[in-house]
């Protein structure tokens, strides 16, 4: 009987394993999109009052805090960029996205460092894809220039507000 126990749980765990997703790491993230020699800085953005009522309206969607870690990129002493962390609840987990910007203004890639919820809700790469190369006129609105994800509708709109939200740091608050 234990030794049935031990391979059911051994089994279960195996399983598990195999479903679990990989997630990049900042640096991982960065290098991919910005040439290798992009030195990252990390900083903390405390948000002022007005910053944070007009991120709100802008992103027109809550912001839940008003402190943020970014890394500003740079190259030979130029700055080609900058990097936005932010955490979201989705359902009842926290997800942690990274969010990057070019001096151009344009939303060069949007990657899940991290992601709580069960597997099935994580939207795909395909998906994902979509919020790269986005520019400000791009309304990044679930249903208007963003498709639903049937079975991940809570991940999307999480991820379209949050996306939203970062852009509106960007311009209010780094830029």
């Amino acid at each position: 009987m234990h030794k049935i126990f031990i391979t059911l749980l051994f089994g279960i765990f195996l399983s598990q394993s195999a479903m679990a997703k990989t997630f990049p790491t900042v640096k991982e993230v960065i290098e991919s999109s910005f040439p290798k020699d992009t030195i990252m800085t990390k900083h903390n953005l405390v948000l002022t009052k007005k910053q944070f009522n007009e991120i709100q309206q802008k992103a027109k969607a809550k912001v839940d805090t008003k402190i943020y870690r970014y890394y500003e990129l740079t190259n030979a002493e130029e700055t080609v960029g900058f990097a936005l962390l932010m955490f979201r609840k989705v359902r009842t987990k926290k997800t942690t996205v990274i969010y990057g910007f070019d001096m151009n203004d344009t939303l060069k890639f949007t990657e899940i460092l991290a992601f709580g919820e069960a597997p099935e809700w994580l939207p795909s790469s395909t998906w994902m894809s979509q919020l790269q190369n986005k520019t400000p006129k791009d309304a990044l609105r679930i249903g208007e220039d963003l498709p639903t994800i049937s079975g991940a509708t809570l991940s999307a709109r999480c991820l379209s507000e949050a996306t939203r939200i970062a852009r509106a740091i960007y311009e209010i608050g780094l830029k």
